[in-house]
């Protein structure tokens, strides 16, 4: 009680509770009513490519943004421009106005804030809370991200069936709102030094020099944020796939439900999966097994083996991403915590860009289904680089 008295847990995981139900909605379901329309495939995938271009873009002026205002004060701000958003498609749809361009238009916004809020969240997480209570509260944000983030993705399919855009949106609006109050009643523990007297620009000029001052420890870290691109290249090659391949929208949402399972379980036991070695260790090691499910899923005759492939996916992909925060948390100064995570964000988004590149091309001359292969390639070049990385003794960083 005393903990929570403090740091205002109870509020802070509400607002990223709701947050995860309309970024769900918006970013996981939503494109799946563009691809109700026939030979949308092409493009689904560069609208993806569009939203992750601009977050690429946005990326360093957002970063610096994080370490230099209240971290509280922007995640507030966020879910008030997403719950304007999803109005404004419940009130142009409810006027009778229905427009594909609209609905890019509106994932845009959800997908760039996204990127901000996920950003603002780790370097919340670090500031806010005591070192001992890292591992506690990631588990805690993983299992909420897993029931929210994906399984509003397989509800928002579900929904879309049964309803309209326009109550699709309204839910949404509606849980963004809540996510607002939420962060707004949640108190925030500021440790971020004044930088008013540093010009913006100087600040985010030091985001190279951030980077390149660890660059072994910097590279280890984006090898292993690979593992996000492959996971949104599949959620947008797997809904192609379905569609061309006349799968109902019935195996996505499972497919999305196999993925939050699995990686609920990885929030359940992520304080005892963190014990298991160091967090480089873990990383890898994770990576490695995710790599692994990746090529059965390549190899699957039928959806439900994919499904299953998926559900020890999204187990291993959330053990990395959880340990690379954590190790983020103890080894990156609270000041350069924006920056440093958008210096990986940017590699992400990069990465992300190229692969919806692909299913363009992919679902184009209809070898969808050999972008399965592609993922699998990336992510096993990845484990081997890391492990090479991991012999380096700069990767022994010091607790800060």
């Amino acid at each position: 009680m005393e903990f929570n008295k403090k740091t205002g847990t109870s509020a802070y995981l509400s607002g990223q509770f709701f947050d995860g139900i309309s970024s769900g909605l918006f970013m996981m379901a939503l494109p799946w009513a563009m691809l109700s329309t026939p030979g949308m495939g092409t493009f689904v995938a560069m609208v993806a490519f569009t939203c992750t271009a601009l977050s690429f873009i946005l990326t360093p002026f957002f970063s610096t943004l994080i370490d230099r205002c209240s971290r509280k004060q922007i995640l507030v701000w966020v879910q008030f421009l997403q719950t304007g958003a999803a109005a404004a498609v419940a009130v142009v749809y409810w006027a009778g106005y229905q427009s594909d361009w609209l609905l890019a238009t509106a994932q845009l916004v959800f997908w760039t804030s996204a990127n901000l809020a996920w950003t603002t969240n780790n370097a919340f997480t670090q500031e806010h809370f005591e070192q001992h209570e890292y591992a506690s509260i990631s588990g805690k944000q993983e299992i909420i991200m897993q029931v929210t983030t994906l399984g509003s993705g397989a509800f928002g399919v579900a929904l879309l069936e049964m309803w309209g855009i326009r109550e699709f949106s309204c839910f949404a609006a509606i849980a963004s709102g809540i996510a607002t109050i939420s962060y707004v009643f949640t108190p925030y523990r500021r440790q971020l030094s004044d930088s008013a007297s540093v010009p913006f620009v100087t600040q985010m000029k030091e985001s190279r020099e951030i980077l390149t001052q660890q660059p072994q420890f910097y590279a280890f870290l984006m090898l292993s944020t690979l593992s996000y691109p492959v996971l949104t290249f599949l959620a947008k090659l797997v809904p192609v796939w379905f569609s061309e391949t006349g799968i109902s929208g019935g195996w996505f949402a499972g497919y999305n439900i196999a993925f939050g399972m699995g990686s609920l379980v990885t929030g359940f036991l992520i304080s005892r999966l963190l014990n298991l070695g160091s967090f480089q260790s873990v990383m890898i090691g994770a990576m490695g097994i995710a790599a692994i499910t990746v090529i059965g899923m390549s190899l699957s005759a039928s959806p439900l083996q994919l499904l299953i492939f998926t559900f020890f996916f999204g187990t291993f992909n959330a053990l990395n991403r959880i340990a690379r925060i954590n190790w983020m948390h103890h080894s990156i100064n609270i000041n350069q915590r924006g920056r440093a995570d958008g210096g990986l964000q940017m590699f992400s988004c990069l990465a992300q860009s190229i692969s919806y590149v692909a299913i363009a091309f992919l679902s184009h001359y209809g070898i969808t289904h050999l972008g399965f292969f592609l993922a699998a390639g990336v992510m096993v070049a990845a484990v081997f680089m890391m492990m090479r990385l991991h012999k380096a003794p700069a990767l022994a960083v010091n607790r800060v």
